[in-house]
């Protein structure tokens, strides 16, 4: 099911080689899938490191919410296993989509499978020096940023 979303829109729709989506992490991920009467429509993972990637949804049911449903549920499990952030390589086209559910972009656009994409990350809750008596949060660094 999951598989068949994804090759629907990133193989068919976007033209993205097979072997780029299938990277060997799935086993590994958390997927979301978003049914409707029964099949499937709609499909995101979120790696350990809460990368979340593989968001796909039917060009039949997008505008209807489904995308925000999916990275809310990937967003749930991220702080429900206490991460800190998420974050992800969003298509340029997506970017405002991605604005809209409270992610930020960094660093520069680059090309993934011949498509435009710019990092994006979600806050979830800050680090808290255990040393620094004022509580603030420290820093950290979110890959493709300069530490």
């Amino acid at each position: 099911m999951i598989s068949g979303v994804r090759r629907a829109v990133f193989t068919l729709e976007q033209g993205v080689d097979p072997d780029l989506d299938l990277d060997g992490q799935d086993p590994l991920a958390i997927h979301a899938l978003a049914m409707v009467n029964g099949s499937a429509v709609g499909t995101g993972r979120m790696l350990e490191d809460g990368h979340i990637g593989r968001v796909a949804v039917m060009r039949a049911f997008r505008g209807r919410g489904i995308g925000q449903r999916i990275i809310h549920c990937l967003v749930a499990e991220a702080r429900a296993g206490k991460l800190a952030r998420v974050f992800l390589g969003a298509q340029v086209h997506a970017v405002p989509f991605y604005k809209n559910l409270g992610f930020t972009p960094y660093g520069s656009p680059y090309e993934e499978a011949g498509i435009s994409h710019i990092h994006m990350a979600l806050v979830l809750a800050p680090q808290i020096s255990k040393g620094d008596p004022d509580g603030r949060a420290d820093c950290y660094s979110l890959p493709g940023c300069p530490a």
